[in-house]
């Protein structure tokens, strides 16, 4: 029988500070080149978003389950997203998909306020507070359909949607500020998905442009379903 000797925390700790080191480089050689992005990366625990069984993964360039049937996304698109989303300091983003909270820490480094939104109340409450330990306020969160936005707080500089639609969510596109950005895979759960970027021009017609191809969990709307559970979380961005 073959045996493992189990790990230490200090060997823990050392091995994921090496792994987060080598992903790193590789985010930088596969074309991520925005400081900022990058130091955010850098900054956020990863294996904190993750489950137990899959912590020494962390920084392996894959997603990783995290209940309810969904994932979090690898480190790779995590990056590419918020790269291509060219978001700043000053930004109010809307970020459809909390899941484990990760995406959402990244984001919240680097923008004014995040409003984040989840189907699952259970991975929301759980980010939230994961989110909290790791001293991150400057966001609102709430459980509902993503699919129809955050009216309410719009208009929005940035969306990001982080399951795949197989079209556009025109709510989405209409809470969309003048010269902002929509990130979002399109296509079908089984089929072919690509990551899109949608910007909206100052006289409201949409540019789109393929960022490449993707995978990732369907976006499911709840056409009807009352949002619930708001919370808003008090904190000044960057």
């Amino acid at each position: 029988m073959h045996y493992t000797a189990p790990v230490s925390s200090s060997q823990l700790s050392s091995r994921l500070s090496l792994a987060k080191q080598k992903l790193l480089d590789e985010l930088k050689a596969g074309g991520i080149s925005d400081e900022c992005v990058l130091e955010a990366i850098a900054s956020i625990p990863r294996e904190a978003f993750v489950a137990k069984p899959f912590v020494q993964d962390s920084y392996e360039n894959r997603a990783l389950p995290i209940g309810e049937g969904q994932t979090i996304s690898q480190p790779y698109v995590v990056a590419l997203m918020t790269h291509a989303a060219d978001v700043q300091s000053h930004h109010k983003v809307l970020e459809i998909g909390t899941g484990s909270g990760y995406q959402a820490a990244i984001l919240c480094k680097l923008v004014r306020r995040l409003f984040t939104i989840e189907r699952f109340d259970s991975l929301r409450l759980k980010a939230e507070k994961l989110l909290h330990s790791i001293g991150i306020f400057n966001f609102s969160s709430k459980t509902g359909d993503g699919s129809k936005g955050w009216a309410e707080q719009a208009p929005f500089d940035r969306i990001i949607v982080t399951a795949a639609s197989p079209t556009v969510p025109p709510s989405l596109l209409e809470q969309l500020a003048n010269s902002g950005i929509l990130i979002i895979p399109v296509g079908e759960p089984d089929g072919e998905q690509k990551l899109m970027r949608y910007t909206k021009k100052t006289d409201g017609s949409i540019a789109e442009y393929c960022l490449g191809p993707v995978r990732f969990v369907p976006l499911v709307g709840e056409e009807g379903a009352a949002d619930k559970n708001i919370v808003s979380n008090g904190g000044n961005g960057r």
